[in-house]
């Protein structure tokens, strides 16, 4: 008899229990990895040119996470009358990524290999970051897996090539991924203010095949027009910066940017994606926890990396 008194099973509230994303299985071994979703934690921040703190971003994450861990009936949407994230859908939490303090080549490379873990199993990485430069791994880890398109949905473009010989910050990822043969164009989302991308990255951000909008662009032509811009019958990978959201709904962020998107838009804009587009691969990055005292920041993450999960599998179960 079990000491617990638990034999009709735990209640398992939110705040009990160890937070792995959404309070999912944790597998240290990632050569035993069987899941539809591997979600990889990114802690580094060396990249960051101003503030740091998004080492802390996978942590807070997966703490918020568990507010949405809603046991094993999935979570019901009443305005889309649809279940999402039911148990035909397998999450597991791979943990994070080993990083090296100071040494950013070495901690990419640590990235990578798990990214490639998660692939190799046939499961949709989600990876959590740490600064934007860990994109560039990620995007890295994609070599194999055929041509896609980038979606960006960000404050700021990214697209510096070299600043004093720094190549993999958190300023180049969108050239580092320009730059593959595999990536086929870019569609960035969000870009708004003054930016550290000179004109000449905005000159050839477009020459390499990036449609950039702002969030006046973007709530302009509404965003079904927005959606419809991503070229048709293409895979998709998405790359979420948290400041691309109005720092008044994320202010824990390294480079908030006033003038961002609200939930709605980017959860609608997601979506559209999840149901026009095959969606291979997933970051999102920024989160710095420690500017954010009421914790809402990190809870948006959450909950929008969980709603996009839910639109993309139920996406493909429909098709």
């Amino acid at each position: 008899m079990s000491h617990h008194g638990y034999e009709s099973g735990r209640l398992n509230l939110p705040f009990v229990g160890i937070p792995t994303f959404a309070k999912k299985p944790y597998v240290a071994d990632w050569d035993s990895l069987d899941a539809d979703v591997a979600v990889l934690g990114a802690p580094f921040d060396f990249g960051a040119q101003y503030r740091s703190g998004a080492r802390f971003g996978p942590r807070s994450v997966r703490e918020a996470s568990t507010l949405f861990s809603f046991g094993h009936a999935g979570a019901y949407d009443f305005e889309d009358d649809v279940t999402y994230l039911g148990a035909d859908v397998q999450i597991v939490d791979m943990g994070d990524a080993d990083i090296i303090h100071t040494d950013t080549i070495q901690s990419h490379l640590n990235i990578e290999y798990g990214v490639r873990k998660a692939l190799n199993a046939g499961a949709l990485p989600v990876v959590i970051g740490g600064d934007h430069s860990v994109n560039i791994p990620c995007i890295n880890a994609f070599d194999n897996v055929g041509n896609f398109h980038v979606l960006q949905i960000d404050a700021h473009l990214d697209f510096v090539d070299e600043r004093h010989g720094v190549r993999f910050g958190h300023g180049n990822p969108m050239r580092r991924a320009a730059e593959k043969d595999y990536v086929t164009g870019l569609s960035q989302y969000g870009i708004r203010n003054v930016s550290s991308t000179a004109r000449e990255g905005y000159v050839a951000a477009r020459k390499m095949g990036s449609d950039i909008q702002s969030v006046r662009h973007i709530r302009a032509m509404g965003i079904a027009a927005a959606a419809a811009r991503i070229p048709a019958g293409v895979p998709v990978y998405v790359t979420i910066d948290i400041d691309a959201f109005c720092p008044s709904i994320a202010p824990g962020t390294g480079t908030p940017s006033h003038g961002g998107f609200l939930y709605y838009e980017v959860l609608e804009l997601l979506q559209q994606v999840a149901q026009t587009h095959d969606v291979i691969g997933i970051d999102l990055v920024e989160v710095a926890p420690d500017y954010d005292p009421t914790g809402g920041t990190p809870i948006l993450a959450a909950q929008l990396l969980l709603n996009f999960l839910g639109f993309t599998f139920h996406a493909r179960k429909e098709r």
